[in-house]
């Protein structure tokens, strides 16, 4: 069966060839289903897996039907993160760019003052976080009544992240023959009912329960006590050595601990804080994406919907909260139908929990030891314990059960290796010989003889090193006899 094109799904030819400037000639499954609704004028609810082309979905669409001769806000795209939100700008600036449409981010933490200003250039399409937009059109100084599309990205965690209120309220403001789009990994109750509510008998997509992550992804775990698992996360980077890795974190309080303790074995590593500020936030995501260290360490809401190019390891140092959040977690690498591994480390009592997600999300996720600088299966680390367990005490297990040999003498006598001791003519056993200046050896030395009595001498020797270091007067009172 022949892929369908850009073109043959109603994308023009020069954003097309934006698109293969790129390397990107070719839509996925979710922008081949999403983009003719879109172009018609659909209300779409997407369910798709991280990492498959949701963004372009929509946003070949929304740049295409822009018009770049009228002034006003015609787009608006709404994002749960000031990360997700700036990615997408960068998206929409680099393939609408040639078309002169004007693109801004409207995100808390920045400047409203500065965003106010730049309002007034006119942005065509606006990309923000809920909280900020709500707030700039309580000022009147986001006008909404000519926006004819708007598109909630992540929408499950914009709900989760306490913004349903706020994400109604701009919905609301606009008018009703608007176009409605949510997309999501996942579709909860909260985004489900909200599209019943608001959206004009919308178009489902991808709506798979059965399949919640990209099939390129593998999915592991591998169990550690408490105190060891900064040691076992060290294990993991080293041996599969990933060029770049993001390690999910479920304690704020200990991302920055975590970030030292790496950073002290070796491995380069920064910490990416939800509550830091835009700046800081958008610096060491730079960093991580210029290969300046390659472990970032972060909660899931600093790291959710973030788009980080070869990425082929994600590491959860504590289980994910619940199903929902391994998806995102797990989304961030695989993507794009590259391959991709999570790596999740549990105690002991929170396997459970692994079972419970391979269950809930139907994938095959298996338990790993790491053992001999090797990475095995459950059945091939208890076949390795069997024979540690089997093997002599002392042994060498791979080089068998036999006990190295003394080395043979010529002529193969073991008397050469152990000579018998020579007898003296009275019948007893004569002492050995020594070396020539060798000091003769004290009788006290043979096992079973009575300590020899120390002399003077040995006394006096002995309190010198005892009384080391002592007070002179007490020195010279031994010089004279008195302590001895």
């Amino acid at each position: 069966m022949t892929k369908a094109s850009f073109a043959a799904i109603g994308i023009q030819d020069d954003l097309v060839a934006r698109l293969s400037e790129f390397g990107i000639t070719a839509p996925s499954p979710v922008q081949e289903q999403t983009i003719p609704l879109l172009l018609d004028g659909r209300d779409v609810l997407a369910a798709s897996q991280t990492g498959t082309g949701k963004t372009l979905a929509y946003l070949l669409p929304l740049l295409q039907g822009i018009d770049p001769e009228r002034k006003t806000l015609q787009k608006l795209i709404l994002a749960p993160t000031q990360e997700l939100a700036m990615q997408i700008v960068r998206e929409a600036e680099r393939y609408g760019a040639h078309r002169g449409l004007r693109v801004m981010g409207l995100i808390g933490g920045a400047a409203i003052k500065r965003q106010i200003d730049k309002l007034r250039e006119h942005p065509q399409l606006v990309v923000g976080t809920p909280g900020r937009v709500r707030e700039l059109i309580g000022l009147r100084k986001l006008k909404m009544h000519e926006v004819s599309t708007i598109v909630l990205d992540e929408a499950d965690q914009m709900f989760q992240l306490g913004g349903a209120g706020e994400v109604t309220k701009i919905v609301d403001s606009a008018l009703r023959t608007r176009q409605l789009v949510m997309l999501s990994a996942t579709l909860g109750p909260e985004t489900r009912s909200l599209a019943a509510r608001e959206m004009n008998n919308p178009a489902e997509i991808g709506i798979d329960p059965g399949v919640m992550t990209a099939t390129g992804l593998e999915h592991h775990y591998v169990i550690a006590q408490e105190r060891d698992k900064v040691d076992m996360l060290r294990r993991i980077l080293r041996h599969y050595n990933p060029q770049r890795a993001i390690v999910f974190v479920n304690d704020t309080e200990i991302i920055g601990e975590v970030e030292s303790k790496l950073n002290y074995l070796g491995l380069t590593a920064a910490a990416l804080y939800g509550d830091a500020d835009k700046v800081t936030r958008s610096h060491v995501l730079a960093r991580f994406r210029e290969g300046k260290f390659r472990v970032l360490v972060a909660s899931d809401v600093a790291a959710r919907g973030l788009d980080i190019e070869n990425l082929p390891l994600v590491v959860s140092f504590d289980p994910a909260f619940d199903a929902e959040h391994y998806v995102h977690r797990a989304g961030r690498t695989g993507r794009m139908g590259r391959r991709g591994l999570s790596v999740t480390i549990v105690t002991e009592q929170q396997t459970f929990i692994m079972r419970k997600f391979a269950r809930e999300l139907g994938i095959s996720l298996e338990e790993r030891v790491l053992r001999g600088g090797k990475v095995l299966d459950e059945d091939a680390a208890r076949e390795a314990a069997a024979r540690e367990a089997a093997a002599p005490r002392g042994a060498n297990p791979a080089a068998g059960s036999k006990r190295p040999q003394a080395p043979a003498a010529t002529g193969g006598s073991a008397a050469a290796v152990n000579p018998p001791r020579e007898t003296s003519a009275a019948g007893g056993e004569a002492p050995r010989s020594r070396k020539p200046g060798a000091a003769p050896v004290q009788a006290s030395a043979r096992p079973g003889a009575a300590p020899a009595r120390k002399t003077r001498s040995d006394k006096a020797r002995e309190l010198e090193r005892k009384n080391k270091g002592a007070p002179k007067w007490l020195k010279n009172k031994t010089q004279r006899g008195d302590g001895v």
